[in-house]
């Protein structure tokens, strides 16, 4: 359903809305906002609202400072925990620049170009995430801890999984501002969960990752837990990811099928798992932008590590669900919840969009456990590996003109200052392990 911004302006009378949350993210995918009182809601929905960009990471110098936020009147909903002011909604907005144009650092604005360009090739993309995380205990002044308070597997129930109750909630909030909720359930790790929501178009989608991580934080603080999207919190133990569910569809129908095709599925779909596998050591500092990304993105926790693909097995870049007709897709397993999600999905698109332009075949599947096979044998199939840190990533990203074309030169930039100075603290920390390891030894 299509909003105007009559639509939003009638239904907050309804709705006795008192505040509002005009939305956007920063580069590197946090959360802002301008709340402002429902009688400025109208002037809001002309694009009147101006904020000081040069507070915002990566966004603009302090001379060039100011910016407007243009809210997206179909993106209107009422969050549903009660302020002290009164009913609050919530706007999601694109940062537009003084003359009118598009701000080239706002990564909504950046998506929004890449799903043109997927459109003027006569697709549209399609986007199931399947985001997990964690929820820990907060200690007595309200910190949060790396404690659980169970000891819960894959798909347990209570007693053991605790935080049961909470993750009920969370779902109730979920569907109260819209979501179309698939499953929830305990993952694999203790105190991990995870929570799949429908697929949409990959604004909607990536608007409601936005948003599933804002509530989901909400509610766990509720009941007294940490919610954290960390891709690696706790060692030894599997990491959180998002694994990304993608279709292309063209004229209504699902492009990635075909009956007769190989496999049974189309060229288009071929191509795109080649423009995936040929892009993915350039994409993945976007799609797994933390120094800890790279803790999950180890051998023997189920995170892909190997630039694969499979019709079946879990340990490649790229799975084939068995699902054919209308639900065909591909699953890319390397994203992480803590990633920007406008820039992820633009990147992963672009990828596979300059697969289909270019005819990127891909080699033949593996449905080999990869996790089992020699460095010999990998070198032999040609399976190649993901960066192994954050550094070895920034220097692919930098070697990928695509995937930069993807991001646009300001957000590709900015990006990557802010993580190589990332990279520099981290590596000049003494950390306790080393100390653990050498301090008694050498």
């Amino acid at each position: 359903m299509i909003r105007t911004a009559d639509d939003v302006l009638r239904l907050a009378r309804e709705l006795d809305v008192k505040f509002v949350r005009l939305q956007f993210t920063d580069i590197l995918g946090i959360i802002k906002n301008v709340a402002i009182p429902v009688g400025m809601l109208e002037k809001a929905l002309a694009g009147g609202v101006m904020f000081d960009g040069s507070s915002i990471e990566g966004f603009v110098r302090i001379e060039e400072s100011d910016m407007y936020l243009r809210p997206d009147p179909n993106t209107f909903a009422v969050f549903p925990w009660k302020a002290k002011e009164g009913t609050t909604a919530r706007l999601i907005c694109d940062v537009y620049s003084t003359d009118g144009t598009p701000f080239e650092g706002c990564p909504r604005s950046t998506l929004k170009r890449v799903l043109q360009e997927a459109r003027e090739m006569g697709f549209e993309l399609m986007v199931g995430p399947e985001p997990e995380f964690f929820l820990f205990l907060r200690d007595e002044r309200g910190r949060a801890t790396t404690i659980t308070n169970d000891h819960a597997g894959y798909f347990d129930l209570s007693p053991v999984d605790l935080g049961e109750e909470a993750r009920r909630a969370i779902v109730v909030a979920l569907e109260q501002m819209g979501f179309e909720v698939e499953a929830s359930h305990h993952e694999v790790a203790p105190g991990q969960h995870e929570i799949d929501f429908m697929y949409a178009d990959a604004l909607k989608t990536a608007d409601n990752i936005a948003t599933f991580r804002l509530v989901v934080r909400t509610i766990a603080m509720q009941h007294n837990f940490h919610a954290t999207f960390m891709p690696k919190p706790i060692a030894g133990v599997n990491g959180s990811g998002m694994h990304t569910h993608l279709s292309l569809f063209r004229d209504g129908r699902n492009a990635f099928y075909h009956p007769e095709g190989e496999y049974q599925l189309s060229d288009t779909a071929l191509y795109f798992i080649g423009g995936l596998m040929e892009h993915a050591r350039g994409y993945t500092a976007i799609t797994n932008p933390l120094v800890n990304s790279y803790k999950r993105l180890v051998p023997g926790y189920e995170a892909p590590v190997y630039i694969a693909w499979s019709k079946q097995n879990r340990s490649p870049l790229i799975r084939v669900p068995a699902a054919r007709g209308e639900a065909t897709r591909l699953e890319l397993r390397s994203p992480d919840p803590s990633c920007n999600p406008y820039l992820a999905l633009a990147v992963i698109l672009k990828a596979g969009l300059d697969g289909i332009k270019r005819r990127i075949a891909p080699p033949e599947p593996v449905d080999k456990n990869i996790y089992n096979m020699t460095l010999e044998e990998r070198e032999a199939l040609g399976i190649h590996s993901l960066p192994g840190s954050l550094e070895e990533a920034l220097d692919e990203l930098e070697r990928d003109e695509v995937i930069q074309e993807a991001l646009g030169d300001h957000i590709f930039s900015h990006f990557v200052r802010a993580k190589r100075i990332e990279w520099d603290i981290y590596r000049k920390q003494v950390h306790e392990w080393e100390l653990d390891q050498y301090l008694t030894v050498f």
